[in-house]
């Protein structure tokens, strides 16, 4: 008996994170399945019809639109949270009080809600009273403020714009972590052989925060490709429903239009999508050499 209790030690140990995972993860996403295999309505009722809506969303001009306007966001977005992040983070590594103080700046925006900031950013960004507008004007950019939301080009830039305010500090703080994470000799001994600042950057740090820069670069990639709230906020998905993302499509159907299984089917969708981009970066990871 005793001999037992060992040998399902460990089992009980995980055992209460089983049950979480499975009742708030996998019963969750096994009624989301089901759902989208029937023409449930937000308004009660509903069959089983298999996969018609499968069938519906492939044949749905409108969401391969909002999908491909969401890669187009996530694709513009991410070399810049990227580029910008690992550049802060080149900035603030050392742990100097400068660099500390700096990076608690840069940070600060994150604890931000992202409706508030969108909110704040949409202000910011009227034609009338926005101070972005303004500034542009002073500094010689624009000969008059300009109207943001009325072009589907305008509209993507001044929402990267703010979500690149949003969200830059934590990528900032992930590459801090990796770049300080590599052994200190390895620098030293590369400065002793006559490497330059550029060198060591490119043949030291860039290899070794390969799995930090790729751990980023997913977190950047699914957030982009949920994108709903400043989207919701700052465009309405206007003009002309040219700034629809995926997610704002299935909210359009699921609580607009009340068609709950066809919203279902397409979170599907949407999910086995982000799974690709996921079991590509732990693939990348896996080959990636670590520190």
């Amino acid at each position: 008996m005793v001999r037992a209790l060992r040998k399902s030690e460990g089992f009980l140990y995980v055992l209460p994170a089983l049950a979480f995972v499975g009742f708030f993860v996998l019963w969750p996403l096994a009624q989301l399945i089901y759902l989208s295999l029937t023409d449930t309505s937000l308004l009660g009722g509903g069959k089983f019809i298999g996969f018609e809506n499968y069938i519906k969303a492939f044949e749905d001009k409108s969401f391969w639109r909002a999908l491909w306007f969401t890669l187009k966001y996530t694709v513009f977005i991410t070399p810049i949270l990227m580029g910008l992040g690992f550049a802060l983070a080149l900035l603030t590594a050392p742990n100097r009080p400068l660099q500390q103080i700096t990076r608690g700046i840069v940070f600060l925006p994150v604890v931000i809600g992202i409706g508030s900031s969108s909110l704040l950013w949409f202000w910011l960004f009227d034609q009338q009273v926005g101070l972005f507008n303004k500034f542009l004007v002073d500094i010689g950019l624009l000969a008059e403020p300009a109207v943001w939301f009325t072009k589907a080009d305008m509209a993507l830039v001044a929402v990267t714009i703010s979500i690149t305010w949003k969200v830059i500090g934590f990528g900032m703080l992930l590459f801090v972590a990796g770049i300080q994470s590599i052994n200190g000799e390895i620098g030293e001994a590369a400065l002793i052989d006559g490497g330059n600042y550029w060198q060591r950057v490119w043949y030291i740090i860039l290899p070794l925060s390969l799995r930090i820069i790729l751990l980023t670069t997913l977190i950047s990639v699914i957030g982009s490709m949920l994108a709903f709230d400043q989207f919701y906020i700052m465009t309405g998905g206007n003009p002309r429903g040219q700034t629809f993302t995926s997610v704002y499509w299935i909210y359009q159907n699921s609580f607009i239009s009340f068609k709950l299984g066809y919203g279902a089917a397409l979170s599907i969708i949407l999910t086995l999508i982000i799974l690709v981009f996921s079991s590509i970066q732990v693939f990348l990871s896996n080959r990636s050499p670590s520190t």
